[in-house]
């Protein structure tokens, strides 16, 4: 696949999805322990998303990190929006920043979860 394709590739999930997380495994099996932190974040927020496992694509693991100018994985899109990678991720949840965001971007979760 051409970096274009890999990038229209990563646009249509991302617009197809209120909530993305590109991973190093799957949400039923994470494969790495940042990808996993972050699955268990939205997990206990009781948030729907989709999971991209970018280990079964050498493309899409290099294209993502360029379509974002983010170095690592996971990622995290809410409604099309890049929020972060697991360290900001993580810090959002426990300020109560990523429930807010939800919030605000209209994503359904469970708003009797409070932050770590």
């Amino acid at each position: 696949m051409s970096e274009q394709a890999v990038y229209d590739w990563i646009r249509k999930q991302i617009a197809a999805n209120d909530v993305v997380l590109f991973m190093k495994g799957t949400k039923g099996f994470p494969q790495c322990g940042f990808s996993s932190q972050v699955n268990q974040i939205l997990d206990h927020l009781g948030v729907d998303f989709k999971d991209v496992n970018v280990l079964e694509d050498m493309g899409i693991r290099d294209g993502i990190k360029t379509f974002t100018n983010w170095p690592t994985i996971p990622q995290l899109y809410v409604k099309g929006e890049f929020v972060g990678g697991c360290d900001i991720i993580r810090e959002m949840f426990q300020e109560g920043e990523l429930q807010q965001l939800l919030d605000e971007k209209g994503v359904p979760h469970d708003k009797e979860t409070k932050q770590a």
